[in-house]
């Protein structure tokens, strides 16, 4: 998709309009509360609430799971945004669990318990601090369901569930975001491969499907198009998504 097609400008007006709607009905003080991961989903997002509500009200969670190698990332968001910070490890919380599950774990619980923990953490931050859970999932992530449920793809806001990866990476450049954020390789941080390596297709092919742009070759299309029936059962979260423009 050419980054013609898709009016960056636009988007970020329609978000942030959004946004500040959303809030309107509750008090002044109600804030946005973010995981911050050092990826481009959540550093955008940042961006965009700090502009729809101010600094002030937007909080920033970091949640690694022992050591993360990407923490740099991390400090730089908080340092270009210059949010209210927490930092909370979940490595005591989450080897505590899977030492005391009688069975021995599968790969997706070992994958998927540490999602569910950044939420149960980014919740009671939130309630602590008078404010919402942003959900930071994209189009293109829900298509095929790459989250977890009741994990990443929960919370109690959505500001990209109608925008691809894609689009997403055209609103970071559009808000002069570093290249080196906006275009990081997308990783669950869990095995060392990126997303792409799992899929066994580009965003760049995804995202080319979902809005009809590009002629894909059966394999790929078939490959997409598994996963997202395979998601569908993830349809089921009652986050309040960002409407369609």
């Amino acid at each position: 998709m050419e980054k013609t097609d898709f009016n960056a400008g636009q988007a970020v007006n329609n978000i942030i309009s959004w946004v500040k709607e959303f809030y309107f009905n509750f008090d002044a003080d109600k804030k946005a509360v973010i995981g911050i991961s050092g990826g481009k989903d959540s550093t955008i997002a940042a961006t965009i609430l700090c502009k729809a509500l101010g600094k002030d009200r937007v909080i920033g969670v970091s949640i690694p799971n022992g050591e993360q190698g990407d923490m740099a990332d991390v400090d730089a968001v908080f340092e270009i945004l210059g949010i209210k910070r927490y930092t909370i490890n979940i490595l005591d919380a989450y080897s505590s669990i899977l030492n005391q599950v009688a069975l021995t774990p599968t790969r997706q619980s070992i994958e998927n318990l540490p999602p569910r923990l950044r939420m149960s953490v980014l919740y009671a931050v939130a309630q602590n601090e008078n404010g919402f859970v942003v959900n930071t999932c994209n189009l293109s992530e829900d298509y095929i369901g790459w989250s977890t449920k009741w994990g990443d793809d929960a919370g109690d806001f959505a500001l990209f569930t109608e925008y691809t990866k894609t689009e997403v990476c055209a609103i970071g450049e559009y808000l002069g975001l570093p290249e080196n954020l906006v275009n990081k390789a997308p990783s669950d941080g869990l095995c060392g491969k990126t997303d792409e390596d799992k899929f066994g297709f580009t965003y760049e092919e995804l995202d080319g499907h979902i809005r009809k742009t590009l002629n894909l070759p059966y394999e790929i299309i078939d490959k997409i198009q598994i996963k997202h029936k395979m998601a569908k059962h993830k349809d089921l979260s009652t986050v309040i998504p960002h409407p369609k423009a």
